[in-house]
């Protein structure tokens, strides 16, 4: 292979390590000061400075028509900002939708885009675009000395490093960006709100955030909707440059009882919250709403419609639900990031933003009236050699006719400056008339005037001040408008449970013997004759309320809980338990009972041990249940027994396969966790091994209830005086209950 050579005359060797730290350094440096970060003078970036400085060269003013966004694009490019045309023009489109942009710089005309997708725009061979009426206080006073300028990338034209605003547009429009190593989120403002508290800092500078959060109280969306944060975070937010601010839609009922969603959150699609909202209908979270409609227009971009199912629906409730599980409520984070005067990046509280701004804004000022001094002066010094000529004019004439360099004789002879002798020698013939010396004199008072003026607000701070003042008052009463996003402290909003949401009615929970579940509606429905599968039969069922929990007992003595309202209707043979839970080999459901989590239930087992727990300590979310009771060899759980509020008078009858009945006093359960519990009814160890003996039935007796007994064909009730020779203590084995009686299958609390 043919050996290379390079020639490395004039090549500065270099470590990579160092090389490598430079170039990063130099690509975080552009992107922070040249690209995301917006100055705090005029609140721009520069692609968005280009763009309104190109097109007040194109003289795209908003009072002309309307020019294709393509040539702004076009120019922007072309003549000082070589990027990306697609970023360009969504730069533009951006400053031109008044639901991004709260004081937007452009005026559009065409599709760009809309609330629900800000992207949707249409390219820019079909849009139009000017500048809005606002972005002439960045640059009406742009030609008058009053900022510096740079050359554009080739170096062919100028473009100035910032715009002379006329107001602090870095609060009025706030920013977002995202640099290397830092990011900024500066929310929009309200102009008349940020313009009295720059009037009150130019008359008292000492001023603090108390005193200036009177006048800005918070952030202003374009959107509107309500900022719900406390006033005390807020504070802090403005103290510090750093923050989140929680905004909330706003809603309102009408005569129909439907609820107008008619303001949302900056930033936050209609389509969107429909879309979540709609979802929560289909999975049936939603129960309290009926109908859902978008019924936005032109006139109302916003306004999304629902309609609760009755009258009785909590509508704050229901608002608050939705706050916490939609994009009806978010939470902005604030990080006032932003290139101060000095040229550095800096996160700045509110009272140093107004002032720096203000300091640049005085600046700004000094420069324009000393510019427009130097004009006067200068226009001053040439009606003075006008004066002149016309005082002498035959002797002007007659040099200007006769002399082969008038312009050095006219100097010499009436000792002018070569400025004042050119403009004598630029006269027009026609305005040698005698009345232009009356107009010269009368336009000398009048620049002689306004020279002294501008000297002595330059000579006075506090006239300088006021001048200030005034302008900033004649911009607010031109461009002022009343604040969108009202400052609403309001409770911090919550998901309602499932339960909550389901409407409560009455409703019969029925297990078959082969574990298969439903939920009827009401509580007079005839469990034995529903319709069941083949070789199925009725197992167990329980009288409920929608909003309770279901706990079914297996034969393992694991408890398995599941919300009532969830069950399946019971329209068809129901569902099978195994679909819902996570049961192990040979595991089957023997009982289901209801409740709540601040109710008692009694637990035991065929052993004759048990216990009473309370309904949070039965329920578990885990699918494969919880276990709870200990099953003794030999043994099986009896159905979980709801407890009475009035269980402090209550008994505990139990009834052992023998035809023994025992009755004991409720205080005489212990409460356990889990466990196997206390012995409750004495059976004989072989009897019970044997399977000759054991409790087979028991029910809880209130102290007026009566207890009806089945055997076969037959049944007795016994009353509240009778059941007396039946009670006793735990651990007993309990009377032996009347001759015919002792096969019982059935017990009834009547």
């Amino acid at each position: 292979m043919e050996n290379l050579s390079f020639n490395l005359e004039g090549i500065e060797p270099c470590q990579m390590e160092t090389f490598t730290q430079k170039a990063y350094l130099d690509y975080a440096m552009y992107v922070i000061l040249d690209r995301a970060l917006p100055s705090i003078a005029d609140g721009l970036k520069p692609v968005q400075r280009r763009i309104v400085y190109a097109m007040s060269e194109l003289g795209l003013r908003h009072t002309i028509k309307h020019k294709k966004s393509a040539r702004t694009v076009g120019d922007v490019l072309g003549k000082f900002h070589p990027h990306g045309d697609s970023a360009c023009y969504e730069a533009m489109v951006l400053m031109a939708q008044s639901f991004s942009y709260r004081y937007p710089l452009v005026d559009g005309q065409g599709n760009f885009g809309s609330v629900d997708d800000p992207k949707s725009f249409a390219a820019m061979r079909y849009t139009e675009s000017r500048l809005s009426h606002y972005a002439q206080l960045l640059l009406s006073e742009l030609g008058q000395g009053t900022v510096e300028w740079q050359a554009n990338f080739d170096g062919t034209l100028t473009e100035p490093m910032l715009l002379p605003a006329q107001v602090p547009n870095v609060l009025l429009n706030g920013a977002m960006g995202i640099a290397v190593g830092m990011s900024t989120d500066i929310p929009p403002h309200n102009l008349k709100e940020v313009i009295d508290a720059c009037l009150h800092l130019l008359k008292f500078p000492q001023a603090g955030l108390e005193k200036i959060m009177q006048f800005i109280p918070g952030p202003d969306y374009a959107t509107g909707g309500e900022i719900i944060t406390p006033e005390a975070d807020i504070r802090k937010m403005y103290q510090t440059g750093r923050g989140a601010l929680k905004v909330r839609a706003k809603y309102e009922r009408n005569q129909h009882g439907e609820i107008i969603i008619s303001e949302l959150p900056y930033q936050v699609a209609s389509s969107k919250v429909l879309e979540q909202i709609a979802k929560q209908m289909n999975l049936k979270k939603l129960p309290m709403i009926s109908d859902l409609r978008d019924e936005s227009d032109h006139e109302n971009p916003v306004s999304i419609v629902l309609v609760p199912r009755s009258n009785r629906v909590d509508i704050e409730k229901l608002m608050h639900h939705l706050f916490a599980t939609t994009d009806l409520e978010r939470n902005y984070r604030v990080n006032l990031n932003m290139i101060g005067l000095d040229g550095r990046p800096q996160v700045k509280n509110l009272v140093q933003i107004l002032t720096e701004w203000l300091s640049y804004r005085t600046e700004t000022v000094r420069l324009r009236l000393n510019f427009r001094l130097q004009k006067v002066k200068a226009r001053l010094h040439i009606l003075d050699g006008l004066l002149i000529a016309y005082l002498n004019i035959d002797e002007v004439i007659a040099i200007i006719r006769n002399e082969e360099d008038p312009r050095s004789v006219l100097m010499a002879r009436f000792n002018l400056s070569q400025t004042q002798a050119d403009a004598i020698l630029d006269i027009k013939l026609r305005h040698l008339a005698k009345l232009e010396e009356q107009k010269i004199r009368a336009e000398q008072e009048e620049l002689a005037a306004e020279r002294d003026e501008l000297e002595r607000i330059l000579g006075d701070e506090s006239l300088l001040k006021q001048l200030i003042a005034k302008e900033l008052k004649t911009i607010q009463k031109e461009f002022k408008d009343e604040r969108r996003s009202l400052m609403i402290e309001r409770a911090e909003s919550k998901a309602m449970d499932e339960t909550e949401m389901a409407p409560v009615e009455n409703v019969t929970v029925i297990l078959s013997k082969l574990g298969w579940v439903r939920c009827a509606k009401g509580h007079d429905i005839d469990v034995e004759n529903v319709s069941y599968k083949a070789q199925d039969r009725f197992g167990a069922m329980a009288h409920a309320r929608s909003n309770q929990n279901a706990y079914f007992i297996s034969s393992l003595g694991r408890v398995y809980s599941h919300s009532v309202h969830q069950l399946p209707s019971a329209r068809g043979a129901g569902e099978p338990l195994t679909g819902h839970f996570k049961t192990q080999p040979g595991e089957a459901f023997v009982g289901v009972t209801t409740g709540l989590d601040a109710d008692q239930f009694v637990i035991g087992s065929s052993a004759g041990y048990g216990f009473y727990v309370s309904g949070a300590q039965l329920f578990s979310k885990n699918k494969n249940g919880k276990q709870v009771l200990t099953v003794p060899e030999h043994g099986h759980p009896l159905p979980l027994l709801p407890l009475p509020k009035e269980m402090q008078t209550s008994h505990i009858a139990m009834v052992s396969k023998q035809g023994r009945l025992l009755l004991i006093a409720f205080e005489e359960l212990v409460a356990l966790a889990k466990g196997k519990g206390h012995k409750l009814l004495q059976i004989m160890p072989q009897a019970y091994k044997n399977k000759d003996d054991y409790l087979a039935f028991w029910a809880v007796v209130g102290p007026e209830a009566s207890l009806k007994i089945t055997a076969g064909k037959r049944h007795m009730v016994l009353d509240a005086k009778a059941l007396e020779d039946y009670k006793g203590h735990r651990a007993l084995r309990g009377s032996a209950l009347p001759k015919g009686y002792q096969k019982v299958n059935k017990l009834d609390v009547v």
